[in-house]
């Protein structure tokens, strides 16, 4: 038997899986082309990375469920977090060598129904 924190730790990777899953499909239903998909290195990960007519867009996706307790799914993008995402772009484009490129930061706010389906997405484009 699994101990109780490994469950809510299970659901948690569930939810944001399905989230980013949205996310994702959102974006291309948009126009973007997606280039990265949880790209990583030591300092953390971007969860979308995509291109949106000739500019180089960074997106976190966010997302909560059902209620609204811990405030919406942007509220949760915090000053830690926006320094992680722009030092982890950073050497993004230094690894893809996309110099000449303009980038954008972009937030995808998504709430979930119990069933992780989607009940409301929102893009914040340019968030940070």
């Amino acid at each position: 038997m699994r101990p109780m924190s490994e469950g809510r730790k299970d659901s948690r990777k569930q939810k944001g899986a399905a989230a980013e899953e949205a996310a994702a499909s959102f974006l291309v239903e948009r126009g973007f082309s997606i280039l990265d998909r949880n790209w990583r290195n030591r300092t953390g990960e971007i969860d979308i990375i995509a291109n949106d007519r000739g500019t180089l867009v960074f997106v976190e996706v966010r997302s909560r469920s059902g209620t609204s307790t811990y405030g919406t799914p942007s509220e949760s993008v915090n000053h830690r977090k926006i320094a992680q995402v722009r030092s982890i772009a950073q050497q993004y484009i230094h690894y893809k060598k996309s110099y000449d490129i303009p980038i954008r930061f972009d937030v995808v706010a998504v709430i979930l129904k119990p069933d992780m389906s989607v009940d409301s997405i929102e893009l914040i484009e340019a968030a940070f």
